[in-house]
């Protein structure tokens, strides 16, 4: 069993790999011998934060910006196969639903979904050469099963981002293609600080059976599964990573 977990010789992309549960994954996956091109805004870790593992290269790029995304796959591609995609990177904003800027709206679907739709269509080609059999897998969240306040866009947009991962994964099942995602509970993250009180911190430990955080590298841990060849059959469902919290009844 343990070869089934051995990542050596595969080569992906990670989108949002520069802190949080992205960082974290990029770490688990390259001490399991992957190559991992890590994507975001900065193509650097964030400050305060230990060095990445030396099988993790940083690259600066705009998922939004799709020519530019193409020119960097494609370069990643000239060096070897691609063998996976990690699609984390994601925004948000807490505002009322009813004051909700739309521009803000418009550019939380752009990195949530359109922009994750793309990266999927690029990587495509190469993915479905991969000897390994070519994974997807997205960044959804609890906010795509569960009503937020506050951050109504972008339950929605994790919403879509979980039909999107369906979707794909029906059209590009006989592909040589596996396509899920993974829903993150509360883990410490820049995203989740922005929408952090001291009251909501209360009420979600008291929403979760073991009213505690998760630690990210539990969500690197699924990666691995979801990339390895004991997940080869699997595709079309979506994770949750949550301490029990989408479980949790009344």
């Amino acid at each position: 069993m343990k070869d089934r977990f051995d990542l050596s010789g595969r080569r992906g992309i990670v989108t949002g790999g520069s802190s949080g549960i992205g960082y974290a994954i990029c770490n688990v996956l390259a001490e399991a011998g992957a190559t991992v091109f890590a994507i975001s805004r900065t193509g650097a870790v964030k400050e305060g934060l230990a060095p990445s593992h030396a099988n993790v290269t940083h690259l600066a790029g705009d998922i939004t910006d799709r020519a530019h995304m193409e020119e960097i796959i494609a370069q990643i591609a000239a060096g070897g196969p691609i063998d996976f995609l990690i699609n984390d990177a994601g925004i948000t904003k807490k505002c009322r639903a009813e004051d909700f800027p739309m521009e803000d709206f418009s550019h939380i679907m752009d990195v949530n979904v359109t922009a994750l739709f793309s990266l999927c269509q690029l990587c495509y080609p190469y993915l479905k050469q991969s000897v390994h059999k070519g994974r997807i897998v997205n960044i959804s969240s609890m906010a795509a099963h569960l009503g937020f306040s506050l951050v109504v866009p972008y339950c929605v947009s994790k919403s879509a981002v979980c039909g999107l991962t369906r979707g794909l994964a029906i059209e590009w099942a006989n592909d040589n293609i596996c396509v899920n995602s993974v829903a993150p509970g509360w883990f410490p993250s820049e995203m989740s600080k922005q929408v952090m009180t001291p009251e909501r911190k209360a009420a979600i430990l008291a929403r979760m059976p073991v009213h505690a955080f998760g630690d990210t590298e539990d969500i690197g841990a699924m990666m691995l599964f979801l990339l390895s060849d004991a997940a080869s059959y699997i595709t079309g469902q979506d994770f949750a990573v949550d301490g029990g919290a989408l479980a949790y009844g009344f």
